[in-house]
């Protein structure tokens, strides 16, 4: 199916090379920055298109590769066009197709999220990395099949969910993601406060953090689990929770703690992790 993109940011960039690398006939780009279109064209080996109209009517499918808040605006703009039998897709991760193409219906269109989890850093060469990526869909039911045919032709990895799913969905990514660099924050600076440099604590932490993360990717978080947490050591973690600073850092310590003791359980069924359990629930007490 030919596919075209509204909107030339890096996910536009991404995708459109990537399609083409595939064999998928990009048709090419609109965009309300003349340039950047441009430039997504001609890395993509595609057409830069001065109306929007015009790549709509060239298009079977069509990305609406824009802002989050810029998706529904742009949508209104699309539906003024003939595209009945079109597919019509954003690339959100927090928002449903039918909440960003309202009146999708009465178009003859079909409407689909198509989210990758990934974060896009760079739009000329992310691309390369996208053969790793797991891609989420959600939209039209009556159509799911052949877009997720279109989808794997290409070479994308695509898991169907549920639109009632998208905000958890999302915020599971933000959790592995976004989250994690603020656990990272708190670690470099309790460092800091240990006489590092930010350099030098980055420095240190980058074997125990890659190493850590690396064991989970394959092994799975029971199995990776050590520390005070895995041995049931409650006078450690007591010290631990008594050095830090603020009551969000201890709260924080004590919830992640908390989350991480079915794991040592699952780990080590043998153990009691009683008395562990009720220093945990005495400090999260103790902070409300």
């Amino acid at each position: 199916m030919k596919t075209g993109f509204i909107g030339a940011g890096k996910v536009g960039f991404t995708l459109g090379k990537f399609f083409s690398e595939k064999g998928v006939k990009v048709t090419g780009y609109s965009s309300r920055n003349t340039s950047s279109a441009k430039e997504a064209a001609q890395f993509t080996s595609s057409r830069y298109f001065h109306e929007m109209g015009d790549l709509i009517q060239e298009s079977d499918v069509l990305f609406l590769t824009v802002p989050d808040a810029a998706i529904t605006p742009v949508w209104d703009q699309v539906r003024q066009y003939p595209i009945r039998g079109k597919y019509i897709c954003h690339c959100s991760g927090a928002r449903s197709a039918e909440d960003a193409f309202p009146g999708i219906q009465q178009t003859g269109a079909y409407e689909y999220s198509v989210h990758p989890l990934f974060a896009v850093s760079d739009a000329y060469t992310a691309y390369q990395k996208i053969p790793d990526v797991f891609f989420t869909i959600e939209g039209n039911t009556a159509h799911l099949g052949k877009m997720m045919e279109f989808l794997k032709n290409a070479g994308l990895q695509v898991q169907v969910i549920d639109p009632s799913c998208k905000t958890k969905y999302h915020a599971a990514a933000s959790v592995a993601s976004n989250l994690v660099i603020g656990l990272l924050d708190m670690s470099l600076s309790m460092l800091e406060e240990c006489g590092f440099s930010r350099e030098a604590a980055l420095g240190a932490l980058t074997p125990l953090v890659r190493g850590n993360v690396e064991h989970v990717l394959t092994d799975g978080p029971a199995a990776s689990l050590t520390g005070p947490v895995e041995r049931g050591d409650t006078e450690t973690v007591c010290k631990h929770l008594n050095c830090l600073d603020t009551p969000s850092d201890r709260a924080l310590y004590s919830l992640l703690s908390e989350r991480l003791i079915p794991l040592a359980k699952a780990k080590h069924p043998e153990r009691s992790y009683r008395p562990l359990e009720e220093l945990l629930r005495s400090f999260e007490q103790e902070e409300l």
